[in-house]
């Protein structure tokens, strides 16, 4: 299983970024998704979560209402759309798959992660 991310950058505080992860390996259709994220000094957080139908979404509260997390299962990529973004949002973003539909804010359920992508937001 290959999880890849794309999509990080340094921004201003305020613009918006969207975050790629293209999977390969796994039956994508029938997995649950999700983003987190890790600041420096900090542990791995959960950011959003989405179903394999994409029918349920799940977010942190520090993005509700700022991101949407999306999928296409005909591209076997996820997306996270963030906007107006914070410093506090500056974090390497990890992408996470589980081969079970449901999807999860838990951390330990996703079997497959990527390696990140940096995204730094200056004020």
């Amino acid at each position: 299983v290959q999880l890849v991310e794309s999509g990080g950058g340094s921004v201003q505080a305020g613009a918006s970024l969207r975050l790629s992860c293209a999977a390969s390996g796994l039956t994508f259709s029938s997995s649950a998704m999700a983003w987190f994220r890790r600041a420096p000094g900090k542990g791995r957080e959960f950011v959003a979560a989405i179903s394999s139908t994409g029918r349920t979404t799940l977010y942190a509260d520090s993005v509700k209402g700022r991101s949407t997390i999306s999928r296409d299962n005909a591209k076997n990529t996820m997306y996270l759309e963030m906007a107006s973004l914070r410093p506090e949002d500056t974090a390497n973003y990890y992408c996470a798959a589980r081969s079970r539909p449901i999807a999860t804010m838990l951390r330990s359920p996703y079997e497959y992660w990527g390696q990140g992508t940096q995204v730094t937001v200056s004020s």
